[in-house]
């Protein structure tokens, strides 16, 4: 009798161990790497499985050089129209093909200007450069330039399509002029 009056106290002790294998089950379902089905994977799956981890490994670098890789769904465009917005406090710049689809587009902000910078000449240059870049990778050779809007990014995006060796057919402004439309912004007092 003297063990079971021990049991009842041992019982507590033995109660608090029970939410232990409780948890264990846990670190099993934690595992990413484990199918959700028991089917043997194919061998085409089984490979691409592989091949990830090595590419994991070496941190997505192969031995050979890198490859020179076609633009993604590549159009094979020739002329293009680049669409140049310069504001005073942005710059975006849209290359399309001749009929208006675009095929490569980029902003200030995009290129990681903040505040006061992406209205800035150096802005429009950056973004004039990744946008005839990503239009490069379709094809792009000649371009007719329209610029739209009295910012400072206006000259340094057409000055950065001919340095990336674009030849510009023509430079066009179509800036909108109001036939005396909307009010305009109340003069600054500085």
């Amino acid at each position: 009798m003297a063990d079971e009056n021990q049991n009842p106290a041992a019982a507590p002790e033995a109660a608090a161990p029970a939410p232990a294998p409780a948890a264990t089950p846990a670190a099993p379902a934690a595992t990413p790497a484990a199918p959700a089905t028991d089917k043997p994977l194919s061998e085409r799956d089984r490979q691409k499985n592989i091949n990830e981890v090595f590419l994991s490994l070496d941190g997505g670098a192969g031995d050979a050089a890198p490859k020179v890789v076609k633009a993604k769904g590549s159009k094979n465009v020739t002329s293009g129209i680049v669409h140049v917005v310069a504001t005073f406090n942005n710059t975006m710049v849209t290359v399309t093909d001749r009929n208006g689809n675009a095929i490569g587009w980029s902003s200030s902000g995009k290129m990681g200007f903040k505040g006061s910078r992406k209205g800035t000449a150096y802005a429009g240059q950056v973004v004039s450069q990744d946008a005839c870049r990503q239009a490069m990778g379709h094809g792009l050779k000649e371009v007719e330039v329209r610029l739209k809007g009295p910012g400072s990014g206006r000259e340094s995006a057409v000055r950065a399509v001919q340095g990336l060796g674009i030849e510009i057919l023509a430079i066009k402004d179509v800036t909108p002029v109001p036939h005396n439309g909307c009010r305009p912004p109340k003069a600054r007092r500085v």
